[in-house]
């Protein structure tokens, strides 16, 4: 068990600042579990007893709100899971649900708030990921409210051809209903809109299949959108 953490490539930085002694006994409290698609790996209102680290794969993060389910992001290994709710709450705020085969590796609470009191650099670098998902949740937020269809759904489109994929020619890991759950948008807008880029020249696209073609044209779309 200990070779998982030690000699594991998909570390994240926190865990890579960890000592010897330290990777030793995260060894022995980390669970590797793959997930297939469409499996929840967390879910809303269940006690968290565990940090979740997404090591391989791609994830949704949604939650139930008053009328329906919302997509709050869309996460790629490697990245911590929730850690808002396991560090703060016993109660998770949220479901995660595997968008492709993934592997995630759930640490014990105590082990990992334990790291945080007597490593700095472990420490330091949760709060470094910590705040750059509160800076991205207020910038989404911002862009959600203020942002017409057409300029969400291409700041989704960019986020993908950027963050996830690294390329502009994709697959688009959700459905049109989880694309509207994601952008505050319709299935019936985001078809449309899609099909308008298309028809512009803006993007290819063959069923879940995307290439951009006028990246420049999509990005003026996402920001006077």
């Amino acid at each position: 068990m200990v070779d998982i953490c030690q000699y594991c490539k998909q570390r994240s930085k926190a865990t890579e600042s960890l000592e010897f002694k330290e990777l030793e006994k995260l060894g022995h409290t980390c669970n590797e579990i793959t997930f297939k698609k469409d499996q929840r790996i967390v879910v809303q209102g269940a006690v968290a007893y565990n940090i979740a680290f997404l090591k391989e794969g791609l994830v949704k993060i949604h939650q139930r709100g008053p009328e329906k389910e919302q997509i709050l992001k869309v996460s790629k290994a490697p990245s911590y899971l929730g850690l808002p709710t396991s560090l703060a709450s016993r109660i998770n705020q949220y479901t995660v649900t595997a968008i492709t085969k993934s592997k995630v590796c759930f640490i014990n609470n105590e082990i990992f708030k334990e790291f945080i009191l007597n490593n700095g650099k472990f420490a330091y670098e949760i709060i470094m990921d910590l705040c750059t998902q509160e800076l991205d949740f207020y910038k989404r937020a911002i862009n959600q409210i203020q942002k017409q269809s057409a300029g969400k759904i291409a700041e989704a489109l960019l986020f993908f051809a950027n963050d996830i994929y690294l390329s502009d020619n994709f697959t688009l890991p959700l459905s049109r209903n989880d694309m509207g759950d994601l952008t505050c948008s319709s299935r019936e807008t985001v078809s449309r809109v899609l099909s308008d880029f298309a028809h512009n020249h803006i993007i290819e696209i063959d069923k879940n299949s995307i290439k951009i073609i006028d990246k420049e044209q999509l990005k003026v779309i996402s920001k006077h959108g």
